[in-house]
């Protein structure tokens, strides 16, 4: 898989998007382009150990994903009053703890199938062991390999993506133990720390998500601490709705949302 990010420079906002755990920003490609159409400065980074390989991934934790985040964030602030975070899945956590840290500096957030929970309609019956897979003996020779069908419901779509799994050039196709646990402990940060986070959020998921049910967006309407939610559910796409068949759902709902919070800020 290539390290590459996506730049694209625009108006007077920026926007930072998070893409997922052993995914790449080839996953918020589609987004980056609308919203840098509609006016915003976007950047898409490549998270640490990704763009590699599996084993590169599996030396890093969910700090060293989150500094790549942060370090982005910090350098949009230096050019940009107004800066929104989009994450998809993992990168919605990411984007969740951006907020905690940063508070009012971060414009608004818009979450994208987020997995506090792999709880998904396609996950083998033993998930329930997913969280205890790093520990010995099992994590000498554990890792989940990603299945049918993959995120994706469009598929023509899931079979171009299929295809660059295998080529690791746009996702790794398999999860080491190590990042499991990684997740799984970012998660458990994520619930203690959820109820202090103020900032505007809109929350994106599938009714159909075959990784993360549409238990997490409730949590997440239910424990956040802001007061301005926008909770948005949709019927015709799997956990990718990034790249599926109601991407430009995703996308007008997160562009819309951005530009009220922004609009609202500067009355302020």
């Amino acid at each position: 898989m290539s390290d590459y990010k996506i730049y694209l420079n625009g108006g007077e906002n920026a926007a930072l998007l998070i893409h997922g755990l052993t995914g790449s920003p080839f996953e918020m490609k589609h987004l980056a382009r609308k919203l840098n159409k509609a006016g915003f400065t976007v950047h898409a980074p490549c998270l640490a150990g990704h763009g590699k390989t599996v084993k590169d991934l599996s030396k890093t934790c969910w700090q060293d994903w989150y500094g790549t985040v942060a370090s982005a964030f910090i350098d949009l602030k230096k050019n940009y009053n107004f800066v929104s975070v989009s994450g998809l899945c993992m990168g919605a956590l990411l984007a969740l703890q951006l907020a905690a840290d940063y508070e009012d500096e971060v414009a608004a957030i818009s979450l994208m199938s987020t997995t506090l929970f792999y709880d998904g309609w396609s996950l083998p019956w033993y998930k329930f062991l997913l969280p205890v897979a790093y520990y010995p003996p099992i994590k000498y020779f554990y890792s989940y390999k990603e299945s049918y069908p993959y995120g994706i419901k469009n598929e023509r779509l899931r079979e171009f993506y299929l295809n660059g799994m295998k080529q690791d050039s746009i996702a790794y196709d398999t999860i080491p133990s190590e990042s499991i646990h990684e997740l799984h402990k970012l998660s458990k940060t994520i619930q203690k720390i959820i109820p202090n986070i103020k900032t505007p959020t809109i929350i994106l998921h599938s009714l159909e998500d075959d990784l993360a049910s549409s238990r997490n967006a409730d949590y997440v309407e239910k424990y956040i601490g802001s007061k301005n939610v926008r909770k948005v559910f949709i019927n015709d796409s799997y956990h990718m709705i990034t790249i599926d068949n109601q991407k430009d759902n995703v996308v007008d709902e997160t562009i819309n949302f951005f530009k009220d919070c922004i609009k609202e800020k500067k009355l302020r």
